[in-house]
């Protein structure tokens, strides 16, 4: 339980309306997008950087860890509070707090919408690079905890790729500013070590992020294929012409017909997987790429290839793609997303694997994913009133991560490491890696208060301040 004299303190910073204690209202909080739970005592809602100082003071006092969380869309486990405690909600810091077109940027309070930074700019010939599936939801403090990426970072990288600065406020209470508007500021590049520190370091509450200039000419191409082999061929055959895509994604015959029936996109319910490639740029330049990945996906085999003729034709083939999670929601009671990465020449026999995966654990196991960059999405479909068939999807998905791994891979590519793969952190890197992660933790948070339960393997974590009973393992 919390100490009573910490929630009054939390009470007068904040007043009756700046926090959640309700045993029916804290059960809002206790998952995010992942499979796993655990209840905090306490949700607070602070509206500047001197509410969140003031609260991390209080932890302080109290020993109570502190978990950050935005919109909870996270497939990882990261905003889970692992270790109870307080979970500060930056739902009330969601303003855009300067657009500056000049210097192409703007700055930010965590709570923003991802989408909503485009929208505010898109009449100016503006836009933000990464997009997340969820973007209509994500906010940009959990980007930056996560390093998101999205479908079209094929071209122009991850979130950190685009942050410049950072305000942060420290497991001590103080507040750091890193990077600005400069494109190379002098010193350690902190911005970029605390961005896909996944809480456990900071907590972000202001970001100055990059905008970019819209493109001249978008164009979106569905190649349809009998095989989801031959996908896998064409997007190594596009690289080989040398062309980069804003966006290569690959859906499987599973996933594409659950995203047709939900959302009618335009897919054909009877391949066997379909390539969703778009280009941008000079006008000239895009319609010969267009017509050199036609060809590119011919000569692999693609029976089909369809250029959307409108910008509506183009938003219903992304519709499609963006809104498949909520898709397969329509079909399987549960389901489980991993995330793992391969170099491009490896995704063929990834999909391999994957299907003696589901074989084995008698799981359907559907594919959609960055194809251009390798970077994986299998979700795992189960029931979770069935006794066992949880435990079957989670074993199911650390066999591919650790085929990732063999394969030269990552066992994650924007969706964290969290809870979710922090054993697999072990196999991922060596143990002198793993101690120079440890000490950085430990640099930065000392009484390993910040997102405790996170990133690091058992006996290199920091779960030891306190596991209130009834917390998920």
């Amino acid at each position: 339980m919390l100490a009573p004299a910490a929630q009054k303190s939390i009470h007068d910073l904040l007043g009756a309306r700046g926090y959640l204690d309700r045993p029916e209202d804290l059960r809002l909080y206790e998952y995010d997008g992942s499979v796993d739970k655990a209840r905090p005592e306490l949700v607070v809602f602070p509206k500047t950087a001197e509410d969140v100082a003031a609260i991390v003071r209080v932890s302080n006092q109290y020993n109570i860890p502190i978990v950050g969380r935005g919109a909870g869309t996270g497939l990882s486990g990261g905003a889970i509070p692992r270790a109870g405690g307080i979970v500060i909600s930056f739902a009330r810091m969601n303003r855009i707090v300067e657009l500056d077109l000049a210097n192409e940027r703007a700055v930010l309070e965590p709570g923003v919408v991802n989408l909503e930074i485009t929208q505010a700019v898109e009449r100016q010939g503006y836009f933000y690079a990464p997009d997340p599936s969820s973007q209509r939801a994500c906010t940009i403090g959990g980007n930056v905890a996560e390093n998101a990426g999205g479908p079209h970072t094929l071209a122009y990288g991850v979130t950190t790729n685009h942050v410049m600065g950072i305000q942060a406020v420290l497991p001590d209470g103080s507040v750091i500013e890193t990077g600005g508007v400069a494109p190379d500021q002098p010193g350690y590049d902190l911005t970029g070590l605390l961005t896909g520190s996944e809480g456990t370091m900071a907590l972000t509450t202001r970001i100055t992020v990059r905008l970019m200039r819209q493109p001249e000419v978008v164009k979106t191409i569905l190649a349809i294929y009998d095989a989801p082999g031959d996908c896998a061929d064409s997007v190594a055959e596009i690289t080989a012409r040398a062309i980069t895509p804003a966006a290569i994604e690959m859906l499987d015959g599973v996933m594409l017909r659950m995203v047709e029936e939900a959302t009618h996109a335009g897919y054909p319910m009877d391949a066997a997987a379909v390539l969703l490639i778009e280009l941008e740029g000079l006008r000239e330049a895009v319609e010969e790429q267009a017509a050199q990945i036609e060809r590119s996906c011919i000569g692999c085999r693609a029976r089909e290839v369809r250029i959307a003729r409108s910008a509506a034709e183009r938003e219903l083939l992304w519709k499609g793609r963006k809104n498949a999670f909520g898709a397969v929601g329509r079909v399987s009671p549960s389901y489980y997303v991993q995330d793992g990465v391969v170099p491009r020449t490896k995704v063929a026999p990834t999909l391999r694997h994957i299907h003696q995966v589901s074989e084995k654990y008698g799981l359907t196991i559907s594919n959609i994913f960055h194809a251009g960059d390798g970077n994986m999405h299998p979700i795992i479909l189960f029931d979770h009133h069935k006794p066992g068939e949880l435990e079957r999807a989670k074993a199911a998905g650390d066999e591919i991560l650790r085929f990732c791994i063999a394969e030269g891979g990552s066992i994650t590519g924007e969706h964290g490491v969290g809870m979710e793969k922090m054993e697999l952190v072990g196999e991922q890197f060596p143990d002198a890696t793993l101690e120079l992660i440890q000490r950085f933790k430990s640099l930065f948070d000392p009484a390993c208060r910040l997102n405790p339960g996170k990133m690091l393997p058992t006996g290199k974590g920091c779960m030891e301040i306190r596991q209130p009973a009834g917390m998920v393992l």
